[in-house]
């Protein structure tokens, strides 16, 4: 098919019309790309949040068992120390401080690519007080 003035025309796209759907695309992917990783961090820090929250309950289960949180006078093993609890751990689970015989404080250290998470350190306690700290500052909206 040529047009009036004897060329034939070509269909397909032009090099300016696939640069600017280029262009286009590299700017939704740099605004969607740090919303996906915010949210996958989020996702990572509720499964912490669950696992410290069962092991509080294993904790009561104890203290329910012999009135201490103590096994035998010590400081008890925990049943897994990370989250999760198999692949890539994103949160290394201890004991903050010792566990006495009428407390204890769970927290959850991130690790990996979960330490750039605005919450940092998570916390739970025996009374049930759940905190977070990123550099010594208490960071509020994390529980």
């Amino acid at each position: 098919m040529t047009n009036r003035f004897g060329f034939s025309q070509s269909r397909g796209f032009t090099l300016i019309e696939l640069m600017i759907v280029v262009a286009i695309i590299g700017i939704i992917a740099s605004i969607a790309y740090p919303s996906y990783q915010e949210n996958v961090r989020k996702t990572r820090r509720a499964n912490a949040q669950a696992d410290l929250l069962e092991l509080a309950q294993w904790m009561e289960r104890q203290y329910a068992q012999d009135y201490s949180y103590l096994v035998g006078g010590n400081q008890p093993t925990l049943p897994f120390t990370s989250s999760p609890r198999t692949g890539t751990a994103f949160y290394a689970i201890s004991f903050s401080g010792n566990v006495t015989q009428n407390g204890f404080t769970l927290q959850a250290q991130p690790s990996g690519d979960q330490a750039q998470d605005k919450c940092g350190t998570l916390t739970l306690d025996n009374a049930g007080s759940k905190s977070a700290t990123k550099g010594g500052s208490v960071v509020t909206d994390c529980w």
